[in-house]
């Protein structure tokens, strides 16, 4: 069977526009390895595989692009630091399969009961919680220092130079910019720290030259940590309450309700196991990317079939050894200042929540659930396990049991006649 060269200019077509999607996803995709430490060309390859892998599950009726999911970057720097990757992978694949039980309590019992088990009041202040408790690594990384402020990289005055010119620029581009341009602030904010990190001569390619074009991906296996699985899980509350924002915003750009054909509950099956397939590999937990339907409303194409070509195009990049070790070039202050905007944008989307919900927050049921979620979260609280007291929940996690169990104990106000 022969292909005409209308079919064939259509196929092309749907390759370049592919190709430029990626394009739009690639600094928020390769921004989280480079900070939580995993390897950017697996999180390239992870990023195509589980977008395919969630096609095949929706059907490929939907176009959407999944990638690095900003929401677990704490979680996997605490858990590089404290258990190592292998066992934050572990953690993050069971986040993936906490994804997969949702969408079969949303199968059981409908869409609504993710709205009465995970309220505003309970997702917008955990989202805080995830930005403020990222704020003094994003402030160590823009003086020059490691995420934890143990060493100086790079001298402090020079620093500030770089990474407030990369805040500056992304601030710039994302108030500023027109069309294409204003969908890759991140890229841009990289693109001008990278380069005063050029002419200060803090950039050396010495590895690039070195890595080979073609080498298969560092992949890296979970090892079995209980301990991080008990942290990180509860973390999957905040994104999965994202995931369905996600589609409704797509939904409304293609005018089609993703919302029940495929279903919420294929969607959020199709995340789960894109993000468990990615900690199987060594790759950051995969989410819907708003900057991607972002690209779609302003291109307005919404065939499916484009990010199938970004899919391919990014696993085969992933495959190319230049490409992550010229990302290993990029200085600590250049993403420290993208990280101090990146961060309080995150605390940000929270509070937004909880305005957007138009909740009382004085009112004392509401007032207890925030208040306690954010102090027991930022605060450093942690909570012994029946599992032993080396298994302790805190952080982000216990931030997000507790917001739960608050929520399904404390009994509703009492409604005024």
């Amino acid at each position: 069977m022969s292909i005409s060269s209308t079919d064939y200019n259509f196929r092309a077509k749907d390759f370049i526009l592919g190709a430029q999607m990626l394009f739009v996803a690639f600094g928020a995709l390769v921004l989280v390895p480079l900070l939580t430490g995993l390897d950017p060309n697996v999180a390239l390859f992870t990023a195509g595989a589980g977008t395919l892998l969630f096609q095949v599950i929706t059907k490929g009726k939907i176009p959407v692009f999944l990638a690095s999911s900003f929401a677990f970057i704490a979680p996997i720097i605490y858990g590089v630091q404290t258990w190592g990757i292998p066992s934050t992978l572990c953690g993050l694949a069971a986040a993936g399969l906490f994804y997969v039980f949702l969408s079969f309590l949303i199968r059981w019992r409908g869409s609504d009961v993710l709205r009465k088990v995970l309220p505003p009041v309970v997702t917008g202040p955990v989202i805080m919680v995830i930005g403020l408790i990222l704020a003094p690594v994003a402030v160590f990384m823009a003086v020059g220092k490691t995420g934890d402020g143990s060493a100086v990289l790079v001298p402090e005055k020079t620093a500030l130079i770089i990474s407030m010119v990369s805040l500056a620029v992304t601030v710039a581009v994302s108030l500023l910019g027109k069309g294409w341009l204003k969908l890759i602030p991140i890229i841009c904010g990289i693109a001008a720290g990278y380069t005063v990190s050029l002419f200060l001569g803090l950039v050396h390619f010495e590895a690039v030259a070195a890595a080979p074009w073609i080498s298969v991906p560092n992949f890296t296996f979970p090892e079995w940590n209980l301990e991080a699985i008990m942290f990180i899980v509860p973390v999957a509350i905040a994104p999965a309450i994202e995931h369905f924002g996600d589609v409704l915003a797509i939904s409304s750009v293609a005018n089609k309700d993703y919302v029940k054909d495929p279903g919420i509950q294929n969607t959020m099956l199709g995340d789960g196991l894109a993000t468990s397939l990615a900690a199987f590999l060594g790759g950051p937990p995969n989410t819907t990317y708003s900057e991607v339907t972002g690209a779609v409303a302003l291109i307005k194409v919404f065939n499916p079939a484009i990010m199938t070509w970004a899919a391919i195009v990014a696993m085969a990049l992933a495959f190319c050894g230049k490409v992550g070790a010229f990302l290993a070039t990029i200085p600590v202050p250049v993403m420290g200042g993208i990280m101090v905007l990146l961060f309080g944008a995150i605390m940000v989307v929270g509070m937004n929540t909880l305005v957007r919900a138009g909740e009382d927050l004085m009112e004392a049921r509401n007032l207890a659930i925030v208040a306690l979620i954010v102090i027991f979260g930022v605060g450093g609280m942690s909570l012994p396990t029946p599992f032993g007291d080396e298994f302790r929940l805190g952080g982000i996690g216990l931030a997000g049991v507790l917001g739960v169990f608050l929520n399904l104990v404390l009994p509703q106000p009492k409604k005024e006649e």
